[in-house]
């Protein structure tokens, strides 16, 4: 079994000073403004993987529920592989 996908030491550190500025925020209103920011962060961020499986596989855009992915292509789409990431916020 492949090792699962961990972050980097960058996306670590991002994730730490985000949770604080949460953290500190007491005010509704942003906390929601937040909220839909990451809910728009992250559906950029499935479409932009599944894109890049299409190109990689050379599919059409099917993917839905039941894609699986190989070890291969994982190691390929780690942020650390050496190809780059991209930072969606």
């Amino acid at each position: 079994m492949s090792e699962p996908l961990a972050l980097s030491l960058g996306q670590k550190f991002e994730l730490e000073r985000m949770t604080r500025a949460i953290d500190a925020t007491g005010d509704p209103q942003v906390l929601r403004g937040l909220a839909k920011q990451l809910l728009q962060a992250w559906q950029s961020q499935k479409a932009a993987t599944q894109w890049v499986m299409r190109q990689q596989l050379g599919s059409p855009a099917r993917f839905g529920a039941e894609l699986t992915m190989d070890a291969g292509l994982l190691d390929a789409l780690r942020p650390d592989s050496g190809k780059g990431g991209m930072d969606v916020l």
